[in-house]
């Protein structure tokens, strides 16, 4: 970690009462699907944003939907948290990707496409991970955003585009301009607002899943990586990318049936 953004992340403000109420459910092992509901329900523009988000045409449900218990049935606690905390983390920055060369839009449909692709491959078949997945599919690219403000206060943004358009791979522009790659980066700044330990080392272990342990956590860190691989910061789905992505499936032994099949109905 340099030391810049070390102290940038030292310096986030603490994560919003309605976050931390989020969390204190979903880590109960005693809280029910009402418990969750209620929570959400007290806030309502987070619960707008949540609907927002729930009635995006990447999940291709057919008809609205418009209650959060409605939302929490159809795509589960888990996913729900992920929708939550997107919307809550994502107010707590100063939003400047132009180093990117993408638009604050363009960073929020990241996100947003990264979730969508993979919800439509693990919601079915990876249901007991969501709960991971979700979240750390709607933030893991939020290390950018402290990245960004360290080139612009670096003067290095002509550097950067053009190590970027070098090497053709963000994170190792990233390393080579700055020090440091998004997932590590973002798995601090959760580390710092006391997330748990696994959805941070997914998330901190994306780009090399096979340096885990865990059985689970592997998992769950090499399907955030076929995602991001599938759909890259500029957010736009390519014939290359989407052989990469399986070129990593096969690697790590995932489901590609299912994957293709999300591809198919994500398109």
């Amino acid at each position: 970690m340099t030391d810049a953004i070390l102290k940038k992340i030292k310096q986030l403000p603490p994560l919003p009462e309605s976050a931390m109420q989020i969390e204190a459910v979903y880590q109960d092992p005693d809280s029910t699907f009402n418990d969750m509901v209620k929570i959400l329900e007290k806030d309502p523009l987070l619960t707008a944003n949540i609907l927002k988000a729930a009635n995006s045409p990447l999940y291709g449900f057919s008809r609205e939907i418009t209650a959060i218990s409605q939302a929490v049935g159809l795509f589960g606690m888990g996913t729900v948290r992920g929708f939550a905390l997107a919307s809550i983390v994502k107010k707590s920055f100063t939003l400047d990707l132009s180093p990117y060369g993408i638009s604050n839009e363009m960073f929020s449909a990241l996100s947003e496409k990264q979730h969508g692709l993979m919800t439509a491959w693990c919601l079915r078949k990876e249901n007991k991970l969501m709960g991971i997945l979700s979240p750390a599919a709607f933030l893991v690219e939020i290390g950018k955003v402290l990245i960004a403000q360290q080139i612009i206060a670096e003067s290095k943004q002509e550097q950067f585009r053009d190590t970027l358009a070098e090497l053709q791979d963000v994170e190792e522009a990233e390393k080579e301009v700055v020090g440091i790659a998004t997932p590590e980066v973002s798995a601090s700044i959760f580390q710092q607002w006391k997330f748990e330990k696994d959805l941070v080392n997914v998330i901190e272990h994306c780009e090399d899943p096979q340096k885990v342990d865990d059985e689970e956590i592997k998992k769950a860190a090499s399907i955030l990586h076929v995602v991001r691989v599938a759909v890259p910061t500029n957010g736009v789905i390519t014939d290359a990318s989407v052989a990469a992505a399986k070129e990593l499936i096969e690697k790590y032994n995932l489901d590609m049936e299912s994957f293709e099949r999300a591809l198919e109905n994500f398109h």
